[in-house]
């Protein structure tokens, strides 16, 4: 069984669900990947090129020999009508690489960004089993035609694969109307990398809240203030790329560090006594099943976070601590919060057996994928 992948995120970047996937699936069944880099799927805005100028990146994971990645040449004018006949011509080589790989042996198609190349790569392949892996709500990042463009060619996409996964409850709810079959895949953590629970005392001094994860749009930089100056004697520590520039005037105690790899982050995660998931509340994370989550609970570490996407449903679990906008405004909201995390003895025995029910290959390995329509048929006799 090969696999060929089309990303919503490029290979060279911090590790996440599409890296985990295809890592799994490889160790799985010994296969051969084929990694396609995703490109420009809107018009640009001038937003993007003072994400030039601010943004840094982390460093690359290594490319492994199984692993071939490509990125196809676009133009960034899929919003418009006729961008489907004009980049066509310039994925001819991109579309016949697939083609090649797929002539190799049974091949199944993971979709993880509903672009015009993906829907092309379906009718291409159509042999191939295909898997709409929704991760995002994708038209919510998107604005005016870029956003109708995306939820068309979502929807297109979604009725054309033989299965849909959703990486959330929200997402699932959303996608059940139109795929009544759409499973439910949250996301997870990566076991083999978590080094060992540092034990600390619950009355020690000063407190780390700390942050590993790019700071973008959805990032609540209010939040962060409310908290810094709620504990002027403890450290905030954020840790990742930052898409947009943090505001001027943040309280002396939030620190701001360089992105690192995912090993690297995993031991910043265990220096840290709460870990801190402070995202706004809007369509852009209605739909997230935060991975930082899972991480920063299997290291024993209590969470504070918003009640933003998946993490709402999680209010009543152990060590979750959420805050929320209230009456006496968010200040005292995210005060409360960390006063109650802070309650909360940091121990070296997180909950048994938890890195391993949420494990990225304990979520892949009870979801179904759609076979190749050759073995399909091989089934059928």
């Amino acid at each position: 069984m090969r696999l060929i992948y089309v990303s919503p995120v490029p290979w060279a970047s911090f590790e996440q669900r599409p890296h985990k996937f295809v890592r799994w699936f490889h160790a799985s069944r010994g296969a051969e990947v084929l990694w396609f880099d995703p490109y420009p799927t809107r018009l640009p805005t001038p937003a993007d090129f003072a994400r030039l100028r601010h943004g840094t990146l982390p460093p690359a994971p290594p490319v492994p020999a199984w692993l071939h990645v490509v990125r196809p040449r676009a133009l960034p004018i899929e919003p418009l009508p006729v961008s489907g006949w004009v980049n066509r011509l310039l994925w001819a080589d991109a579309l016949a690489r697939a083609r090649a790989f797929a002539a190799g042996g049974p091949t199944l198609l993971v979709l993880g960004k509903p672009a015009l190349f993906a829907l092309q790569l379906v009718h291409a392949l159509e042999r191939c089993g295909s898997l709409y892996d929704a991760m995002d709500d994708f038209p919510a990042f998107y604005r005016g035609l870029s956003r109708w463009a995306m939820r068309c060619r979502e929807r297109r996409l979604a009725r054309r694969v033989d299965a849909l996964w959703a990486s959330s409850s929200a997402l699932q709810q959303h996608w059940h109307g139109v795929r009544g079959d759409a499973q439910r895949v949250l996301n997870g953590l990566d076991a083999a990398l978590l080094p060992t629970p540092r034990e600390r005392r619950a009355d020690a001094a000063p407190r780390v809240f700390g942050y590993v994860g790019t700071m973008a749009a959805w990032f609540d930089w209010s939040a962060i203030d409310a908290l810094a100056r709620a504990r002027p004697l403890d450290r905030v520590r954020l840790i990742g790329p930052r898409f947009e520039p943090p505001p001027s005037g943040l309280p002396a105690n939030v620190e701001l560090l360089p992105p690192c790899d995912h090993a690297q982050a995993l031991r910043a995660m265990n220096a840290f006594d709460v870990g801190l998931i402070p995202f706004k509340r809007n369509a852009l994370t209605a739909g997230v099943d935060p991975i930082k989550y899972y991480e920063y609970r299997a290291l024993g570490l209590p969470v504070l976070s918003s009640a933003f996407g998946e993490m709402q449903r999680r209010g009543d679990e152990a060590g979750v601590f959420l805050y929320d906008e209230c009456p006496d405004g968010i200040a005292s909201s995210v005060a409360a919060a960390a006063r109650a995390a802070c309650g909360v003895a940091r121990t070296a025995e997180p909950e048994a057996g938890y890195a391993g029910r949420h494990a990225w290959s304990a979520r892949f390995d009870a979801a179904w994928l759609p076979a190749p329509a050759r073995e399909r048929q091989r089934e059928r006799r």
